[in-house]
């Protein structure tokens, strides 16, 4: 039980937060399309989230675009859309310098988190991610001195009492740090909540997981149940040590590949270069990051800056012309039409069909790694919709018919309702 505070809630970007009462668990299933929830109730192998719809909370809810990790992690725990915390990708070009960054840090976030913002209010946060590029987001302004504990699965070898609030994470889990590439690394990040719970060292608690398994195993197939019964069966353990459970994803996921299982793939850059090469087009692909060995950086959406933009007009219409295109807009109109940062955004944004991919150039995506498995991804508007579950009922009354769910509801949900 959480202990009595001065205070009761906390507030950030206009919202208010309510402490804990009791053990609270946020999870975050990384690339958790509704299809994996709908097929694993089917088949019955999700008997723990079959009870959350059944006799808690469900609704399909909608994330922040791009459909993303980073980003859509920063509006869970912010509550906001990215416009608000400045982080609308995983790698981004500096307009100013030219350059492009990877985002492995909050260097370039704005604003705090809800997070530190309970943790400031006397509540032990425990933050575990499966990647480390994560953990040093996530982070954000909590601390040992808090009473916070936040390392990840990746770097478990890594942790300090110092730095992460727990030494040697391996040899109190009993387990080595798994591969970045398997889905054990997520099992890694609940079971630790897990064992965290069980000696009472945290009050609330975000576990964010990784997506390896749903980029390479569609719902329904071996590898995929295996692994989402897995976590089924452990938040059964979290409900059952009395904790209240909060379920929702960072993004879905959906196939990109033709019917003999070549991917699908615009090569966006080499297309703009064809027919404008005075214009110098940099394609940026944000879904880019350390682990792009199962998705060769190809996404959904992609960001396009320009060194002459007088050709902007041209070269949307020639992108909406393309078959594998959804959408075409201006950085302006896709800032606004998606609450993200305008400043941060590229002259022109194009978004992939479900079933399509978009890269820069062909020489600059790897797929070989794909090892004869069919390509699956995200980043688009079709990978928007994602399961959002609570384990105890909601109040209809507190609660809009015509609410519209978004992923960055989920603190909402966990500690208001």
């Amino acid at each position: 039980m959480v202990s009595a505070r001065d205070t009761t809630s906390v507030e950030l970007h206009g919202k208010s937060y309510s402490l804990p009462q009791r053990p609270t668990v946020v999870v975050c299933v990384d690339g958790f399309d509704p299809e994996y929830l709908q097929a694993g109730i089917e088949d019955g192998i999700l008997p723990t989230m079959e009870a959350f719809v059944k006799s808690g909370f469900h609704a399909t809810a909608d994330c922040a675009m791009p459909s993303l990790t980073n980003p859509n992690n920063m509006c869970i725990i912010t509550g906001v859309p990215t416009g608000h915390h400045g982080i609308s990708g995983n790698f981004y070009l500096d307009k100013e310098t030219g350059k492009e960054h990877m985002i492995l840090d909050d260097s370039t976030m704005r604003g705090t988190t809800v997070l530190a913002k309970l943790a400031d209010a006397g509540v032990r946060v425990a933050a575990i991610t499966a990647k480390d590029k994560l953990r040093r987001i996530i982070q954000h302004g909590l601390s040992p001195e808090k009473g916070s504990i936040c390392f990840s699965a990746q770097c478990a070898n890594e942790s300090t009492a110092a730095e992460q609030g727990m030494d040697n994470v391996e040899a109190w889990l009993g387990q080595s740090a798994p591969s970045q590439y398997s889905g054990e690394l997520s099992l890694f990040v609940l079971d630790a909540g897990l064992k965290l719970l069980q000696e009472k060292r945290a009050d609330f608690f975000y576990l964010t997981l990784s997506d390896y398994i749903q980029h390479k195993y569609a719902p329904r197939s071996r590898e995929a149940n295996d692994f989402m019964h897995a976590i089924d069966t452990r938040l059964g353990e979290f409900v059952r040590l009395g904790a209240v459970v909060a379920v929702t994803g960072d993004h879905g996921m959906s196939d990109k590949a033709d019917e003999n299982g070549k991917p699908n793939v615009l090569f966006l850059g080499d297309f703009l270069d064809s027919k404008w090469p005075e214009s110098r087009a940099k394609v940026i692909c944000p879904i880019t990051d350390p682990f792009v060995k199962h998705h060769g950086a190809l996404g959904g959406f992609v960001r396009v800056h320009l060194t002459d933009t007088s050709v902007v007009g041209d070269m949307l219409a020639a992108c909406r012309k393309l078959p594998q295109v959804e959408t075409a807009l201006t950085g302006e109109e896709a800032a606004a039409l998606y609450e993200m940062p305008l400043d941060r955004e590229g002259d022109i944004v194009v978004i992939a069909k479900k079933n399509f991919a978009i890269g820069s150039k062909r020489e600059e995506h790897d797929l070989s790694n794909l090892d004869g498995h069919r390509l699956r991804s995200h980043g688009g508007l079709s990978e928007q919709q994602i399961p959002l579950l609570r384990s105890t009922a909601v109040d209809p009354k507190d609660v809009s018919e015509t609410k519209k769910w978004r992923n960055f509801d989920i603190f909402d949900l966990a500690l208001n309702y």
